[in-house]
């Protein structure tokens, strides 16, 4: 018997990269799935490859309303809410000096205030099933990567309030987790790159030896197992941070071009 076999969980960024396969190993896990993505032709092209097994909902969860719209629907939906993954959030490269104020602001809005509206819409529902939160975060946090500082700064956030967040909820019986990932091959956070972003984000950090320090990508489907292990785990114990990267070593395919 599948151990997750009849949870319902919603994972946000999820029509496209890590989100995407999130969701397919979690509906072969047996669990109900809610899909939160904004309205694009990869959260349609998922809606059709998964037909009635889960839910795709278009929110962006910048908009505290459409979250908790999107919330509301699931638990309509499936009756019940055990698992929120917080996966969407944006990564665009920039030079500090040049960045404007709709760079620095978008990422805030997605990656730290959109995760607090899926949290707060959640938790409600959480208390009921004694349900499990987890945020995905990333490497950048310990080792911030010149050009990401925006990037590296909201994730650093999302794991401070995770970390209050777990003893906050503790006595309602719900866990929450934090999922920090080092590089991932198939994810979808580069792939709104201009080539003269990557070109510049890869020299960057090939002259400051961060490159090395990435080493190789893991695989996205990996990174799911990870998740599938975390949220598995039996309800007396909790997983506050998991560190996840690729086993081998190496450096990002893209500064092998520079």
């Amino acid at each position: 018997m599948k151990p997750l076999a009849g949870k319902v969980a919603v994972v946000t960024g999820a029509s496209k990269g890590m989100g995407r396969v999130f969701v397919r190993a979690l509906v072969d896990a047996g669990v109900h799935v809610a899909a939160i993505a904004r309205p694009s032709v990869e959260l349609d092209s998922l809606r059709h490859e998964l037909g009635k097994s889960a839910l795709t909902v278009e929110c962006d969860i910048t908009d505290s309303a459409q979250v908790n719209d999107a919330i509301t629907a699931c638990v309509g939906r499936f009756g019940q809410l055990d698992l929120l993954v917080n996966n969407a959030a944006i990564f665009h490269p920039f030079l500090t000096e040049l960045a404007t104020d709709e760079d620095v602001a978008n990422h805030f809005n997605t990656n730290v205030l959109g995760t607090v509206w899926m949290i707060r819409a959640s938790i409600p529902h959480l208390k009921k099933t004694k349900g499990h939160i987890v945020s995905i975060s990333s490497e950048s946090v310990v080792h911030p990567f010149p050009m990401l500082a925006t990037y590296a700064a909201s994730k650093a956030a999302v794991e401070t309030f995770s970390t209050a967040l777990a003893d906050e909820l503790r006595s309602d019986g719900i866990r929450v987790s934090v999922l920090r990932s080092g590089s991932v091959a198939g994810g979808s956070g580069g792939d709104s790159w201009s080539a003269d972003a990557k070109q510049a984000f890869y020299a960057k950090i090939m002259e400051t030896g961060h490159a090395q320090m990435a080493g190789s990508a893991a695989s996205a489907e990996s990174m799911a197992q990870a998740l599938i292990g975390i949220v598995g785990l039996p309800a007396d114990v909790c997983p506050r941070l998991i560190d996840v990267r690729a086993a081998q070593s190496g450096v990002p395919e893209g500064t092998k071009q520079q």
